[in-house]
Order: structure tokens, then C-alpha cells, then sequence
């Protein structure tokens, strides 16, 4: 009979070399991205020291960025400043303090 190793991992975030969640994948698209803009520099003629200049400069930038992204606002952060965006910092309204005691007035009524 064979002894199977549980998944001990389950309902965990992703997390590799410290970054978690989000980051992970910002980190690994921007790399991504960043070697297909060299590789297009590289084609174009470019000088090669200045494509490998810029790609090493870039992705230097890119990698303290994430880091500091990731120590900064955590796991959820970004969801969490997106969402704080979205949402009014407070409430307007028009209607006379007498029209809300009436209609509550009304409700209790009923």
C-alpha cells in the first residue's frame, strides 16, 4: 500500500521569494514584457549595450518597485486602494431634516 503526501498548501496564497498574491503576477508580466521590449530594441538595431543597459536598468526598477509595493500595502493592498477609490468619501444630501423625521414617522405608523 502506497502512503500519499497531503497537500498541506490548501487555501494558502501563492507565494514565491517573499511576494505574495498580485505581486507575483505584476512581477512576472513585467519581466515578461520587459525582455520582449529588448528582444524588439535588440531587432530594430539597437546598440547591444544599450539594449542590455536599459533592460538591466528596467528590470532593476521594476523588481524594487514590486518589493516595495509588496512590503507596503500586503496581500490585498492594491484590491483594497482600488476598492477605496471607488467608493464616495462621504454622502450628499438635499432633503430637509423635516422630510426624514416625517417619512420615519410614517413607517412607524404602518
Amino acid at each position: 500500500m502506497k502512503n500519499y503526501n497531503i497537500n498541506k498548501g490548501i487555501g494558502k496564497t501563492v507565494e514565491f521569494k517573499g511576494l505574495k498574491a498580485q505581486y507575483l503576477f505584476i512581477f512576472a508580466g513585467g519581466l515578461l514584457g520587459l525582455l520582449v521590449f529588448v528582444m524588439i530594441l535588440y531587432m530594430a538595431g539597437v546598440n547591444t549595450y544599450i539594449c542590455l543597459s536599459l533592460g538591466v536598468i528596467s528590470s532593476s526598477v521594476l523588481i524594487w518597485q514590486t518589493f516595495s509595493l509588496n512590503g507596503k500595502y500586503g496581500e490585498h493592498g492594491l484590491m483594497k486602494l482600488g476598492a477605496q477609490k471607488k467608493h464616495p468619501r462621504y454622502i450628499i444630501s438635499r432633503k430637509c431634516i423635516y422630510r426624514y423625521l416625517k417619512s420615519n414617522r410614517q413607517k412607524a405608523s404602518v
